[in-house]
């Protein structure tokens, strides 16, 4: 074929203006694949079906190819939702302070596994360990890489062959497929199921503890969903106590990990870690990318002899956090320790966002784009944290034909910014967007509005 004798070479290609700037970009040994690539996709595509090719195609097809080799996934978006912890948009945003910490460890070496004052080899589970047991109570601490681990992690060091009690209110499918009950036989302990889909009793726990005298007792938070109507189940403080008169122990699974009393905001109360200690469990597992507002991690603090057990199993190594994680979670953890969480934490400083700051906001964005309305509406907390609870707020309101495909249009370049539709409008909520993004996001959307109208 005439086409096929017509494509340049890759030495011809090679000499090209663009393919040296393309080296200077991206290297020789990747412009030199892409353009390989590129010539043997055209090449199979004129054998199936005979079309003109010029010079200028083929080079925006190779351009197109190094973009897209080249192009991370992973990147920063505007949340606008009103979801503040928005699971598929990496829940938490960190502190300054927080970030400052990962730079700091990150740019150079640190102290992860290092004793300073003997001068040897020191241990990394003592990072964030002194401040958590100072804001928990509790004796000890230790830190994976998130919940889910933490709770195989202290079922396989504890419960391995043992029978594990579990009430069937608390047998709870979260986001991701991640099953309770699936995790438990992964650790290799024995799922003692008790009471029914709605109500259990004390005496459901003491039957199974007089059946299985080796067991222990696993009790779950609902994280995401909400038991109502017919139902109940005994205290966590009755719990506990009825283990100990059996001389077992008791592991919550509390998910979230709030630090802070959700209620004083206007929402559910949210169970508290140092509150699951004080009721009398031995140990506590949590997330620190929830309600405690710091990077993806999971936090165990209770009993110093069973962290013991935790910490020397060989899986523990497996799931253990990196010096970022430890970093960023000390330097959070220490505005609990500083009584500033509300100030510095953006999870909790979006949660107690004052309703008359957001429609301050609301309105300056309406006048800088002399478009919108502002309107009454509600942000939700999610990350599986205080299912259908809702916070008031306002919000930036467009009535724009075809809304979908402005949400879409939102979503290209960079900043993406992500919004929702409600009524046909679309709505964006600045309790959930940055300060320091405000200026990206108003920008964008006077360039499209203009496009749009």
């Amino acid at each position: 074929m005439n086409e096929l004798r017509n494509l340049p070479s890759v030495d011809r290609l090679l000499q090209t203006p663009q393919a040296e700037r393309w080296i200077n970009q991206y290297g020789r040994p990747l412009t030199l694949s892409a353009i390989r690539v590129t010539l043997e996709q055209i090449r199979k595509g004129i054998e199936q079906s005979p079309t003109n090719l010029d010079e200028e195609r083929l080079i925006r097809a190779v351009e197109e190819t190094l973009n897209n080799w080249t192009h991370l996934t992973l990147q920063p978006v505007i949340n606008a939702t009103g979801v503040i912890l928005h699971t598929n948009l990496g829940r938490a945003p960190l502190s300054p302070s927080a970030l400052q910490s990962i730079q700091t460890c990150a740019s150079g070496y640190s102290t992860l596994e290092f004793n300073l004052a003997a001068g040897r080899r020191g241990k990394r589970e003592i990072h964030a360990q002194q401040i958590l047991t100072r804001l928990t109570g509790a004796e000890d601490a230790f830190v994976v890489n998130n919940n889910a681990a933490a709770v195989l992690l202290a079922l396989s060091a504890l419960a391995r062959r043992k029978p594990v009690i579990i009430s069937r209110t608390q047998l709870i499918e979260i986001g991701g497929g991640f099953r309770v009950p699936d995790v438990m036989k992964q650790s290799g302990a024995k799922l003692i199921e008790i009471g029914t889909t709605n109500r259990v009793h004390l005496s459901d726990y003491e039957t199974a503890l007089q059946n299985y005298p080796n067991a222990l007792i696993l009790h779950a938070h609902h994280s995401n969903f909400r038991l109502i109507g017919f139902a109940s189940e005994p205290a966590l403080t009755s719990i506990a106590a009825l283990a100990h008169q059996y001389q077992t122990f008791v592991i919550d699974d509390l998910g979230s990990g709030a630090l802070l009393d959700t209620s004083q905001f206007g929402l559910t109360h949210e169970p508290t870690i140092q509150e699951s200690l004080q009721a009398g469990c031995d140990l506590v597992c949590f997330s620190g990318d929830k309600l405690l507002g710091g990077p993806q991690a999971g936090i165990l603090v209770g009993k110093a002899g069973l962290l013991d057990k935790i910490k020397k199993h060989p899986l523990a190594r497996a799931v253990r956090a990196d010096k970022l994680c430890l970093a960023a979670l000390s330097a959070t953890l220490l505005h609990y320790l500083k009584d500033e969480a509300l100030t510095e934490i953006p999870v909790w400083r979006m949660i107690a966002a004052p309703q008359e700051e957001i429609r301050r906001r609301a309105l300056r964005w309406q006048a800088q784009l002399s478009a919108g309305n502002v309107i009454g509406g509600v942000s939700t907390v999610g990350g599986g944290s205080l299912p259908e609870e809702t916070l008031p707020t306002f919000l930036l309101a467009f009535s724009v034909p075809k809304a979908d495909r402005f949400l879409a249009r939102l979503r290209e370049g960079d900043p993406a910014i992500i919004a929702r539709i409600e009524n046909d409008q679309v709505l964006l909520d600045p309790r959930t967007v940055l300060p320091q993004q405000e200026e990206e996001l108003i920008t964008k959307l006077q360039r499209l509005l203009t496009k749009h109208h």
